[in-house]
């Protein structure tokens, strides 16, 4: 059993949690939720003995073997098969003892560690190893591959599949969501309800975890509350609690009579019953919780659009892709006014290649893409963070948007994404990754767009602001694409699908479940296929063909790679240069009567310098994003 007693921690002079009680017997499927930088990762520390308590007592079981996602990963040369392996440390110590008996001629330690060996059936290990790999995406052709070789969110899966790989007692699993595909989320969901150990998530997707807690710990208030079932439970019992203090109850009519609205709306307008049910499924389940999300510190909306042209925009026999090398072909599609469109398919499918495109960040190869006049884009991805300045305000930021707006204005409008106070005034630099997509979700919602691209929305956000965020995103009458593990923001915010598959897009006729039960059914058939095909002349061909592309892909991944190199090369100077800059204007010779002109020059080459960096850097950020979309 887990338990900690009056527990007291402080990060700094913040007091996260302040004489907290907490008992979780083992076999718990807890998910852990509350506001960001409440205290949870920190918690997670604790549990890991890399923090230690200001006072109290935390007590883990002492045979207890603890998991955890590593958040670097090195990069090397063993393959992600054997990196995997690794995560079962018993293994690998009972292996390296074999090696040495084997050295030394041990017979009777030979046989004693092969009967070890077979007790942890470390026969199977590499096929399990193997088996979670597939699950996480990763080709069989991909698994032999070095550690180096693959980008930041694929390693992140390697972490992610060796922490599985470890046979743990305590499995503790930090936002394991973020970065994976639908198709992916289902399959670890999958997993982990077979999980037989205990096992503690810190998670934002309200559908993940429904489907695999048993318990809910709420980190709010310097306390920590336990409550039984999933989190849909646990918002009805919060709701119930929160909907029994007076002052709450105007608003909770308010809230509801709002949700009832959308609710009726859509059942006037629905085209298809059956995603009209399913929407209408994900609003009741909206209303039924509205009550929890009272006291959300988030309050926010979007405004009607100018100008709503229709269509907004068209595809015509468009084809989009990297290097003459097209991902989607013969697009002809066309985005209505209104319209309300969920993006469907595996990773790499071309999901975000299509989000591009309409974007206008990827021209297409072949065909056009035909814009409305009045046409005004609002598009957010992961990358949109980097385009923040990190020396600058969220006021800052808002007023180059808006620069004859009165500050009090623009305030106001701040802190509807909680950002008052200092926090408006604040350096974007030391913000979490939560605050900088809220604000760049801000500055989008300030431009008023009539046709919104949201590239994984919810990374980051935390479960109010993903609440808030639904609720802005059906209150929005321009036109709507989105990629989204989230399902409740799916289920919530769309009206139709676009299945993006077999280098095409088309428009899937049913909802979610719809779409789960089809790839199911697709990857049943394509293991028959294999099956039937082993060996025979049909593998071959896929063999030679599979050759063929990873000889085109290395071709065309090599000038990339190099240009790679010399900005890396670029912003190594650049940074040396900046921080010599830098160093000198800090010292107290640079201000001497003497040094006058040296100083002048030190302040014009610094902007040089500062700016080039900023051209550098955004270069490489395209050229690291070409290389993922190749891999």
């Amino acid at each position: 059993m887990i338990q900690l007693k009056n527990l007291t921690l402080r990060r700094g002079l913040k007091e996260l949690l302040l004489n907290c009680q907490l008992s979780l017997n083992p076999g718990y499927k807890t998910g852990l939720v509350g506001a960001n930088g409440a205290g949870k990762s920190s918690l997670f520390a604790l549990l890991m003995g890399e923090l230690q308590a200001d006072s109290g007592d935390v007590s883990v079981p002492a045979h207890w073997i603890v998991a955890h996602v590593a958040q670097e990963t090195l990069a090397l040369e063993r393959s992600a098969l054997d990196y995997v392996l690794d995560g079962d440390s018993e293994l690998r110590q009972l292996e390296q003892a074999l090696q040495q008996a084997e050295i030394e001629h041990d017979g009777h330690a030979i046989g004693q560690l092969h009967e070890e060996l077979g007790h942890i059936d470390a026969y199977s290990a590499a096929a399990r190893a193997g088996k979670l790999l597939t699950g996480l995406g990763f080709a069989t052709e991909l698994q032999s591959r070095p550690v180096n070789h693959f980008s930041g969110g694929w390693r992140m899966r390697l972490n992610l599949a060796q922490a599985l790989m470890c046979r743990s007692d305590l499995l503790l699993l930090d936002e394991p969501t973020n970065h994976l595909d639908l198709e992916t989320v289902l399959w670890l969901e999958d997993w982990l309800v077979g999980y037989p150990g205990t096992l503690l998530v810190i998670s934002h997707d309200r559908d993940f975890l429904d489907r695999i807690s048993s318990h809910i710990v709420e980190v709010a208030n310097q306390t920590l509350t336990l409550y039984s079932g999933n989190y849909s439970q646990y918002e009805i019992m919060r709701a119930e609690k929160l909907a029994r203090q007076q002052g709450q109850f105007e608003k909770q009519q308010q809230q509801i009579a709002h949700l009832e609205s959308f609710i009726n709306r859509f059942k006037a307008k629905a085209s298809k019953a059956r995603q009209a049910q399913s929407r209408v499924k994900a609003l009741e389940k909206l209303e039924r919780i509205a009550p929890a999300h009272l006291s959300s510190p988030f309050d926010f909306h979007f405004d009607s659009p100018d100008n709503l042209p229709n269509p907004l925009l068209k595809l015509d026999a468009a084809d989009v892709g990297y290097h003459a090398q097209p991902i989607l072909s013969q697009l002809n599609l066309s985005v209505e006014a209104g319209a309300r469109i969920g993006l469907l398919g595996v990773n790499g499918a071309g999901k975000s290649t299509l989000v591009k495109l309409l974007s206008g960040e990827l021209a297409p190869l072949r065909g056009q893409v035909v814009k409305a006049q009045m046409l005004k884009i609002g598009y957010f991805a992961q990358h949109t963070l980097e385009t923040l300045r990190e020396d600058d305000s969220p006021l800052q930021h808002l007023q180059r948007l808006a620069p004859t707006t009165r500050e009090q204005e623009l305030r106001s409008f701040l802190g509807g994404f909680n950002f008052r106070g200092d926090a408006a005034t604040g350096p974007v630099g030391p913000m979490s990754g939560g605050e900088k997509a809220r604000l760049a979700l801000s500055m989008i919602v300030w431009q008023k767009p009539n046709l919104l691209l949201l590239d994984e929305p919810t990374n980051h956000l935390d479960l109010e602001m993903r609440h808030a965020l639904t609720l802005a995103l059906q209150d929005f009458s321009g036109a709507l694409i989105v990629v989204s593990h989230d399902r409740s923001l799916l289920e919530a915010t769309t009206d139709l699908f676009w299945l993006v598959s077999g280098g095409t897009v088309q428009a899937f006729d049913g909802d979610l479940e719809d779409y789960r039960q089809w790839r199911l059914s697709q990857l049943a058939d394509s293991n028959k296929s294999d099956n039937s095909e082993a060996g025979g002349p049909n593998r071959k061909q896929q063999k030679r063909e599979e050759a063929e592309q990873r000889q085109r892909l290395a071709q065309q991944r090599k000038p990339l790679q190099q240009k790679l190199k010399k900005r890396e090369l670029e912003l190594e100077q650049l940074s040396a240069e900046k921080t010599r800059l830098d160093n000198f204007m800090a010292s107290e010779d640079a201000y001497n009567e003497g040094n006058k002109a040296q100083l002048a020059e030190a302040v014009r080459r610094l902007g040089e310098v500062s700016s080039q960096l900023a051209d550098v850097e955004e270069a490489w950020l395209r050229l690291q994003a070409e290389l993922e979309a190749l891999e």
